[in-house]
């Protein structure tokens, strides 16, 4: 077989094979005619542009035999039938009233917003086949058989660019004709033993929940609204007193600092899972309960901002993310305390998110990986009482020792993945790999682009 300036196509990054005589007459399955020697056919394929971009390509063999060229063709279709499944027809009615047996995915065109309520539609129906209530903190959530594909129409697109390293419509389309599978973790945000919504990107309090609250107050401005709702509350500089506990994840062979993030195939993915798994085993046969194991770990103070990622957040204006070495499927997250700091240190610490410098070099800065955590605001007037008293259990002696705050007594809003939740006093619980997307990782930079 010849094959042209010596080329060679992986069978998973291949869209369909057609036959095709050397002058360009193609000919699909069940049109099979005698061609001209040499006997040739066409594999439409992926290929890769600069800045992890993909684009549609074609590459032409050549076969001396006919009967080579149909083996070849034949081979390549019956490995093509165990990658791509027919689909039925797009999905009309809501994800809790169609039969999800019928379907290999769901495929969403929109932004961040739009990915979440497929992502909520799909879990919450998962949850409700299995008979599991996702209102219990506690609950072991059942990982859902669909996988879930972005084409990317929104105006962050955080959770695409964090899976696949662009926002280009064309690449993410590929992912999913190419059937890839990257599986994700997902946080669960309760309130007093009730669900309040799924995380996948940023849980923030502080500074990024006043940006989003503001913001939501000017949707008449279009997506300027977030510039200028980031300029009025950088400006007005807000901290707010709490307590915040945490399960540090010290199954994880990562850590946020660590400058090895997430890519294709990801090492510590994979590792993270295997001995998350191990322990579960571990607790369920009662050889070891892990969270009387591990000691829960408090910090009481003012904070300008409290961040939880599952991934990098990534996006066009923040090219390396809030958390660059986050990972998106080893069942944990980072959690980034931004303590009380001048105008001047925050700004320095909000630039080093559009630059290369290390963002938590800062001593007002500290950055956890976590399994679990709570928080707790010093405003609880409106709080349930039975996270009041749980926190009182876990944080009295530590809080209890430290001396007044002078802060005014008020509480900010937590913002996840762009939407706002109703209290601030939350307990978050991260679920590995609980959801997969129609996506590969971001993959390497090509030698040649890299030296580019």
């Amino acid at each position: 077989m010849v094959l042209p300036d010596a080329c060679s196509v992986p069978v998973s990054e291949i869209i369909t094979v057609e036959e095709t005589d050397v002058h360009g007459r193609h000919y699909g399955s069940g049109r099979w005619q005698k061609m001209e020697n040499p006997f040739a056919f066409t594999v439409h394929c992926v290929k890769r542009a600069r800045h992890h971009r993909w684009r549609w390509a074609q590459v032409t063999f050549c076969c001396a035999e006919e009967p080579l060229c149909h083996l070849w063709l034949q081979t390549l279709q019956d490995l093509l039938r165990k990658l791509i499944t027919e689909r039925a027809n797009q999905a009309k009615e809501s994800l809790y009233e169609i039969n999800i047996d019928k379907y290999d995915g769901i495929v969403c065109v929109g932004g961040d917003g739009t990915f979440s309520e497929v992502l909520h539609g799909l879990i919450g129906r998962t949850q409700r086949n299995a008979g599991v209530d996702q209102n219990q903190p506690r609950a072991a959530l059942v990982p859902s058989p669909l996988r879930i594909g972005i084409i990317p129409a929104g105006s962050t697109d955080c959770v695409c660019f964090s899976t696949v390293g662009t926002n280009d419509a064309e690449t993410s389309a590929l992912h999913i004709i190419v059937g890839d599978s990257l599986p994700m973790d997902v946080s669960a945000v309760h309130h007093n033993s009730t669900l309040l919504r799924y995380s996948v990107s940023l849980l923030g309090y502080g500074f990024y929940g006043d940006i989003i609250k503001d913001s939501e107050k000017k949707r008449w401005m279009g997506l300027v609204r977030y510039d200028f709702s980031g300029l009025k509350t950088f400006l007005s500089h807000h901290c707010y007193e709490g307590t915040v506990s945490f399960l540090p994840a010290r199954h994880t062979v990562g850590s946020p600092r660590d400058r090895k993030p997430c890519r294709a195939g990801c090492f510590v993915c994979r590792q993270s899972k295997q001995q998350l798994e191990d322990e579960q085993k571990k607790s369920l046969y009662g050889l070891e309960n892990t969270e009387e194991v591990e000691e829960w770990k408090v910090i009481c103070g003012k904070f300008l901002a409290i961040n939880a990622t599952n991934m990098s957040c990534a996006c066009p204006r923040s090219p390396q993310g809030l958390s660059p070495a986050a990972h998106l499927g080893d069942g944990s997250s980072d959690l980034i305390l931004i303590r009380k700091c001048s105008r001047f240190n925050f700004l320095r610490f909000l630039v080093r998110h559009t630059n290369q410098y290390d963002q938590f070099d800062f001593e007002f800065v500290e950055v956890y990986r976590v399994r679990k955590f709570q928080f707790m605001s010093k405003h609880v007037e409106d709080e349930d009482s039975d996270l009041k008293e749980r926190g009182k259990t876990r944080f009295g002696q530590i809080c209890s020792d430290r001396p007044p705050c002078c802060c005014p007594v008020a509480s900010s809003s937590w913002n996840c993945d762009g939407e706002i939740l109703s209290s601030s006093a939350i307990e978050v619980r991260v679920h590995c790999q609980l959801v997969r997307l129609f996506a590969r990782g971001i993959e390497e930079k090509p030698k040649e682009e890299a030296h580019g």
